[in-house]
């Protein structure tokens, strides 16, 4: 445990002295208040049309203004990850390759689960980091919303983007393990994530059981009912497995350089 934490407050302090850090949490808040604000006034808009013409009879009842907004913007976050996440992975492994300082990471007296997981739960406090200056819109909306704030729902949501996020992070830090150069890490991560975001397309075309298999292959679907409130066990199965796969992919990526490097 003390190794892990070793590491974890190593990456932490890396982060937090390297720009790149900054100006990816800054791009993510620039657009996602962005992003709030627009939808915020375009379903307060969409809601009032709706009310006047219920009151003139014959009209729609009013919008869930606050679950309109929820459900959208997480939409958006998730596409978001998209872009970012293999940014943020890009540099945990091939960096310190490239610089030659994972050899001295591997010869201190930590073990390779150690550095791996201290290096993704490091990167996963700086996606925590970012999205939580995002709750506080959120809190403050459903605070002043009528009738009961769909809390329950706002966690769910959380739920599931750090679920997917952590996902995400487990699957770039893998490709970041198998390269020295930055580029290559971010490009494989991006097209790897593309491809499970697109894979359901797929299923539409295929027979019944490969459609099925590609279907919950796709990391975005699964995403789909936190967005509504719903936390099913059977995603929340998926992304653990996913994480752990990732981890311990990277694991056996890592044991690869100390076996190459003896």
């Amino acid at each position: 445990m003390k190794g892990m934490y070793a590491v974890y407050r190593k990456e932490m302090g890396h982060y937090f002295v390297s720009p790149v850090a900054y100006i990816i949490v800054a791009v993510f808040l620039i657009l996602t208040a962005y992003f709030f604000n627009r939808l915020l006034a375009l379903i307060i808009q969409q809601s009032f049309e709706a009310s006047l013409e219920s009151i003139q009879g014959g009209g729609a009842p009013p919008f869930d203004v606050p679950s309109l907004v929820m459900r959208n913007f997480f939409g958006i976050v998730s596409t978001l990850l998209l872009f970012l996440t293999p940014m943020l992975t890009m540099s945990v492994y091939a960096e310190e390759r490239r610089r030659g300082t994972m050899e001295l990471l591997m010869t201190s007296p930590v073990t390779d689960l150690q550095i791996v997981l201290g290096k993704f739960f490091a990167s996963f406090t700086l996606l925590v980091i970012m999205l939580f200056p995002t709750a506080l819109g959120f809190a403050y909306i459903l605070h002043h919303s009528e009738p009961s704030a769909p809390w329950r729902v706002l966690g769910s949501e959380y739920l599931g983007v750090l679920l997917l996020g952590g996902a995400l992070l487990a699957l770039g830090s893998f490709f970041s393990s198998m390269t020295e150069s930055q580029l290559i890490a971010a490009m494989l991560t991006f097209g790897a994530i593309l491809l499970l975001w697109v894979v359901d397309f797929g299923s539409q075309a295929a027979s019944t059981a490969l459609s099925s298999a590609l279907d919950y292959l796709s990391v975005f679907r699964h995403y789909d009912d936190f967005t509504r409130g719903v936390i099913d066990t059977s995603n929340l199965i998926f992304y653990l497995s996913f994480i752990v796969l990732g981890i311990f992919l990277t694991v056996r990526s890592v044991d690869s350089m100390r076996w190459r490097r003896a």
